[in-house]
């Protein structure tokens, strides 16, 4: 591992995660505090067999005298738990200053708590980095009356290196000196040693705890760093407010540490709902006996205005942020496109659209076929009965449901399409702040660039559009960061010279000419050219089939990429290559979601990217993805291979409002050239999947909203 500085970054990245509005999550107050310096469930240093509530995501940072800690933990599943750390500890050894380290945990609850049965839980601490942490464990925990839990439990590596009793062959001692490989040889060899804690819950505010830790902490007593009198360690935690939760301890009876965590949970919204309006009730048709004219259907042939009534339609539907782009008619069936720009669910946004076509047509009009649009490509067609929509206004949403189709609009749409006029040409433009952040750095704790970022969408026709953004830095130091090239010259630089692209203070983002066309039944396609991203320029093209009602999709994406001059907008460099990839998804149910992206990468290695993530029905996401191609480990560089953890939050948990938009979180211990991709903007799975039948019916909840 090459000299890297200490980050210090743990309570700025905490603070970061509160200001995106993330407070507006709940968390359960107690499970919660049950965080050690690892932050994962535990006591002080040592884990317990506890879980924290489902989906439930903590950042904890850490700090004693001469270590800080902050990592990131995912209750992943109702049993399963994830964790990711990134450490520092100074005169760790000879060759730096600080030694910083980047590790993964693991852990999985067997069994739960019973009436007499502990819960009980299995571990893997740092099990594929250098090791510092390593270690593996097997604990027990029991809550006994309603403030007392007792945990026990054995512990195998660094976790044996106190008060072994046994032990289980011998350890492996070798690392992989670049980290990332998973040190399988290790696990749950060599010497055993017992840990146990108490947790005493005094109120639902303070909890006081005590451990017998089985960690010597070897290496820092060897070198000075730590003074270990004794294997008792004490301390108290507070539950300040709703999301974060402070510690102090008394460790190994010659030290003192700190820490701070933040815990929130997608799958609960403290504010449910939002600041929109009340929708409009769905308008009941007069008897037939009142309207003989309106329910005959000869109105259409009488001169009935279609143009007005597709006009109070756009006007009605546009005080919804949603787009009316085309509207056709006949004497029983109203089919009509729209583009949702105002609510994260589109389950939300066809109710309010059938509501409002319940207003507009006639009584003959039965059938209302509502087919989202997103970059002028019809995604899905959604078919509802007038007579339903009337009669279960007031039932149950499922039974909405059970009564709406859901289809292909190459099969749904019956009557020419009739175009709203004056959609096109039209022009969008923003200007919003922006802040780009950059953890892990070598040199400093967090850098992090501020200013105003502007971006145009000019819409040319159905589907067609010139769009691009411009950032301008106000304020920041990404510009101060030391470029951090591969040392390997059969590895082209095509992202560890990223840096380079911070010098100026304004920067041509993206410029791009974009057509997306729906050409087949179940098929979409795109073709994007110009200045794809900050890095490169080029031509994306992509292929998408996708049926509506399937939960599986298959893609494939060819790409002519060309690296684009560090402060020229126009100019380009040497480099260029053709990528591409054929991609299988997969909507795993209960919210999880898989792909697997096997094709040529930006720096000509060949490979694959698994990728697996969770969704919620607020939607939130969460996950991960890992990237192996034919650059070996070593080549490869620290880390051995690309993966990342990601987050994705509503725009509507920020503003409470409600907005299809989220904002992307990317979580990387480091930025190498191997498995690096395009970052091309409307990529179609994520555009596509969002619009159909499995979504809808995920978030259908929402239609009466």
């Amino acid at each position: 591992m090459r000299a890297r500085h200490y980050l210090a970054g743990g309570v700025s990245f905490l603070a970061a995660l509160s200001a995106v509005g993330v407070d507006r999550l709940g968390a359960d107050p107690l499970t919660s505090t049950a965080v050690n310096t690892y932050g994962t469930q535990g006591i002080i240093d040592m884990p317990s067999a506890e879980v924290a509530p489902d989906a439930q995501l903590s950042v904890t940072y850490a700090k004693t005298k001469n270590a800080a800690r902050t990592t990131i933990t995912f209750q992943a599943t109702e049993r399963l738990s994830l964790s990711f750390r990134y450490a520092g500890i100074e005169d760790y050894a000879d060759d730096y200053d600080t030694y910083t380290d980047r590790s993964f945990d693991l852990r999985y609850q067997i069994a739960g708590e019973g009436t007499y049965r502990p819960a009980i839980a299995i571990g893997l601490q740092d099990f594929m980095g250098t090791g510092v942490y390593s270690g593996e464990y097997l604990a027990a925990t029991k809550t006994l009356g309603d403030k007392l839990t007792v945990t026990g439990g054995l512990g195998w590596g660094r976790l044996a290196s106190h008060g072994a009793v046994f032990s289980m062959g011998t350890r492996e001692t070798d690392f992989v000196e670049t980290g990332g490989v998973p040190n399988v040889k290790q696990w749950f060899t060599g010497d055993v040693a017992p840990f146990a804690g108490l947790r005493y819950q005094y109120n639902d505010k303070l909890a006081l705890v005590a451990e017998y830790s089985s960690d010597a902490y070897v290496v820092e007593t060897q070198r000075g760093l730590v003074d270990v009198n004794t294997p008792l360690n004490f301390g108290a935690e507070y539950k300040v407010g709703r999301n974060w939760t402070l510690a102090g301890y008394a460790l190994y009876g010659a030290e003192v540490g700190a820490r701070l965590s933040y815990s929130v949970n997608p799958k609960h919204p403290r504010i449910p709902g939002g600041t929109q309006a009340a929708p409009m009730p769905v308008a009941q048709r007069p008897a037939p006996a009142a309207d003989p004219l309106g329910w005959s259907g000869r109105w259409i042939e009488d001169g009935t205005d279609a143009p007005g009534i597709r006009k109070a339609l756009k006007t009605a539907l546009a005080k919804e942020s949603i787009i009316l782009e085309s509207a056709s008619l006949s004497a029983t069936r109203a089919e009509v496109r729209i583009r949702n720009q105002g609510f994260g669910a589109p389950a939300e946004a066809l109710g309010r659209t059938a509501r409002i076509m319940s207003r507009a047509y006639p009584p003959s009009v039965e059938t209302f076929v509502i087919t989202e649009v997103s970059n002028g490509a019809p995604l899905q067609s959604t078919i509802i009965n007038r007579s339903a929509l009337e009669r279960l206004e007031n039932r149950p949403a499922g039974e909405m449901l059970a009564a709406t189709q859901f289809a292909d609009p190459k099969l749904a749409e019956q009557l020419p399409v009739a175009n709203v006029e004056g959609l096109y040409p039209d022009l969008q433009w923003s200007l919003s702040p922006y802040i780009t952040a950059s953890v892990f750095d070598p040199d400093s704790p967090v850098r992090a660039d501020a200013g105003i970022a502007g971006r145009v969408n000019y819409r040319l026709g159905q589907g067609l559009y010139l769009g691009g953004s411009v950032t301008g830095r106000i304020t920041g130091n990404l510009s101060e960061a030391k470029p951090d090239p591969n040392d390997n010259p059969d590895i082209p630089n095509v992202r560890s010279d990223s840096s380079f692209y911070n010098q100026d203070r304004f920067h041509l983002e993206d410029l791009t000419l974009a057509w997306y066309t729906h050409p087949a039944k179940n098929v979409f396609s795109r073709v994007t050219i110009g200045q794809l991203e900050r890095m490169y320029g080029g031509v994306s093209t992509e292929v998408l089939w996708k049926r509506p009602e399937s939960r599986l999709a298959f893609g494939v994406e060819v790409n002519y990429a060309k690296q684009r001059d560090y402060s020229d907008p126009f100019a380009f460099r040497d480099y260029d290559i053709v990528t591409g990839h054929a991609s299988a998804y997969y909507d795993l149910g209960n919210g999880y979601h898989g792909e697997i992206d096997a094709g040529r990468y930006l720096a000509g290695d060949w490979g694959t990217t698994i990728s697996l993530d969770r969704e919620f029905n607020n939607g939130w996401r969460i996950g991960g993805y890992a990237t192996f191609t034919d650059i070996s480990f070593d080549d490869f560089g620290e880390g051995s291979f690309d993966k990342g953890f990601r987050i994705t939050i509503p725009t509507q948990f920020v503003a409470n409002a409600p907005s299809p938009d989220r904002t992307n979180l990317l979580i990387k211990s480091l930025t190498r050239d191997g498995g690096a991709r395009l970052s091309v903007q409307g990529r179609l799975y994520e555009t596509v999947r969002q619009a159909q039948q499995p979504e809808i019916e995920d978030r259908w909840g929402r239609f009466w909203r």
